[in-house]
């Protein structure tokens, strides 16, 4: 039997504390282990999934849903072009996009991206690539039994079929100002006293109007050029942002080509939230 001394006790509260301290550091590197293991599994997926892989962003404004855990839905579709139309004309803006060559790629990790980057929407696209096919194989023996040639083990070989992957994220803006998706108009070149020069042509053309929008209501439609807003001419994508900010919630006369025909709409800007 252990002899217990008045020494011995003294020290059994300052050994508990010790072991309780032990157990907290413990517990606190099995907390960094799981955290770490969680990182690198994380990093991992990310790094299976091509989706997120491939994904950049499409500015720096790091734009995403209004919502803050939004019900992200996913549409497969073959008309991209018509497809980025329509959406800015729903009144989405673009998060960013994937885009990649591939065998077979489950689209549900353009889901899983789109939840990523909180999108509302996502749109998956893939049309196919390159393959070794049976006849084209059949046809480099053909060629090579003609020149009494060789085929080499490779050149036979099953290949799985490739594709083309792209998938675009989409995010709900609240309804803006005017209600346009512009480009500039290229630069004409013009000759002033046999100097070449550049001048910057005035206008922005309409590539998109959004449905319900003010520029909608007024008429504006897709093709349109916009050369003033107000007092402001129009020659590069700023100059329309100062335009709207400088009238917001005012009735504006805005001059707009179309086709060969100059006219003045009146458009009544949305105020600034």
């Amino acid at each position: 039997m252990a002899l217990i001394t008045r020494d011995t006790l003294r020290q059994k509260p300052a050994i508990a504390a010790q072991l309780i301290a032990l157990k907290i550091i413990i517990s606190g590197l099995m907390l960094l282990s799981l955290g770490a293991l969680l990182f690198a599994t994380q990093s991992h997926a990310a790094e299976l999934n091509l989706y997120a892989k491939n994904y950049k962003e499409q500015n720096s404004n790091h734009l995403k849903s209004l919502v803050a855990n939004p019900e992200t839905k996913m549409y497969v579709s073959n008309h991209k072009e018509d497809d980025n139309i329509s959406m800015l004309e729903n009144g989405y803006d673009m998060i960013g996009s994937s885009g990649f060559d591939g065998a077979a790629v489950p689209v549900e990790g353009a889901l899983i991206q789109g939840q990523a980057v909180k999108a509302d929407t996502v749109l998956v696209y893939s049309k196919y690539a390159t393959t070794k096919t049976t006849s084209s194989k059949m046809q480099l023996v053909k060629e090579a039994a003609k020149k009494g040639g060789e085929i080499e083990a490779k050149d036979l070989v099953d290949e799985p079929t490739q594709h083309q992957y792209y998938a675009s994220y989409w995010a709900k803006l609240p309804m803006p100002l005017l209600g346009v998706h512009i480009i500039k108009l290229k630069q004409k070149s013009r000759d002033d006293d046999d100097v070449k020069s550049s001048k910057e042509e005035l206008g922005l053309k309409i590539i998109a109007v959004i449905k319900a929008s003010p520029a909608d209501t007024a008429h504006i439609v897709k093709g349109d050029v916009l050369l003033k807003i107000g007092d402001v001419e129009l020659a590069k994508p700023d100059d329309l942002f100062a335009a709207v900010q400088r009238y917001a919630g005012q009735a504006v006369v805005a001059q707009v080509v179309r086709g060969d025909a100059t006219m003045n709409i009146t458009v009544a800007l949305n105020s600034r939230n």
